[in-house]
């Protein structure tokens, strides 16, 4: 009998460490930090958070809808129902009275979403003249143009950026393949190689500058991007993801570009933006990007071509 309990402890807790492993770290993160925000409203109201009903959920939207875009609040839902599925409870999220509400809060609001501003090739270039402008150790300028210009040049996410190891990399005559071994819409680790060529322009080659970096930096295994110390001393501890949005905001500030609407997701859109505006069809930025809809990838499309056929340009005044 206490072998079977022991058993049946130990299928427990491998069970509990697969539903944890079926999401990334900083899913299961976002998913706690949306859920207290919900346990906050409900325990100001006296209400039930765990398990709740729809009804509450359909208040608390509402509740949000004051302050918080449609994204936000499809965000919370989707965090509100993981946490009662990890909890073995069960929520109706497509009940009427959560759907109504969010269609019509939707109509009320308006559902276009003004996001955040791509880097297009004019902010890319002057980063990278900044940077060089800057006076700082070598090292340190090869490793930020770095970061920017990989992240860029291969519509990476930010955490896709950080992540990538020496091993990773392959330099081949064209260019460089780089793995993904794991991203946000990859969630069973299947990986992904992106290609990146040599651009003709030295200065703002991903490339080029990436080989540089490597040599300078003496990195043959390990973490790519990695943190200095203070007194810019090469660590061995890897670059955070927010470090590279901190980055990019600093040299744009620098380059006298206002940079409050830029984000960490900028460098992603960016060349998903710039490449739809070189005609570069959805397919080929999709499989640099790793997008699994068309949605976004349109929308960058749409909004890249946004002059190019437009009517007003017929007009003749």
């Amino acid at each position: 009998m206490n072998e079977l309990t022991t058993e049946l402890k130990s299928l427990h807790e491998a069970t509990l460490n697969n539903l944890k492993s079926s999401k990334a770290n900083n899913t299961l993160r976002a998913y706690k930090s949306d859920f207290k925000d919900f346990e906050i409203f409900c325990a100001n109201h006296a209400l039930n958070s765990l398990p709740t009903e729809p009804k509450i959920v359909s208040l608390y939207l509402t509740h949000l809808s004051k302050s918080s875009k449609i994204s936000t609040l499809r965000r919370r839902l989707v965090s509100i129902s993981m946490v009662h599925k990890l909890k073995g409870h069960y929520l109706d999220t497509k009940h009427p009275i959560i759907v109504e509400n969010l269609m019509g809060i939707r109509r009320v609001k308006g559902s276009i979403q003004k996001g955040k501003k791509p880097i297009l090739i004019n902010h890319l270039k002057s980063i990278i003249n900044v940077i060089n402008d800057q006076k700082i150790k070598e090292i340190k300028k090869l490793r930020d143009k770095s970061i920017i210009l990989i992240g860029f040049g291969g519509g990476f996410r930010r955490s896709e950026l950080t992540s990538i190891d020496y091993e990773d990399l392959e330099f081949v005559p064209e260019g460089l393949k780089v793995i993904i071994k794991k991203s946000k819409t990859d969630q069973l680790g299947e990986g992904m190689m992106k290609g990146l060529p040599y651009f003709s322009n030295d200065i703002y080659c991903p490339v080029k500058n990436l080989k540089k970096w490597l040599e300078i930096s003496k990195i043959k295994s390990g973490p790519v991007f990695r943190r200095f110390s203070k007194g810019l001393s090469l660590t061995d501890k890897r670059l955070t993801d927010q470090s590279v949005v901190l980055l990019m905001k600093e040299y744009l500030n620098l380059a006298g570009i206002e940079n409050r609407n830029f984000s960490g997701h900028s460098l992603r859109s960016g060349f998903a933006t710039v490449a739809a505006e070189s005609g570069a069809d959805e397919r080929s930025i999709m499989a640099m990007t790793g997008h699994k809809s068309t949605q976004m990838v349109r929308r960058y499309i749409r909004e890249a071509n946004i002059f190019k056929n437009n009517a007003l340009n017929n007009v003749k005044i």
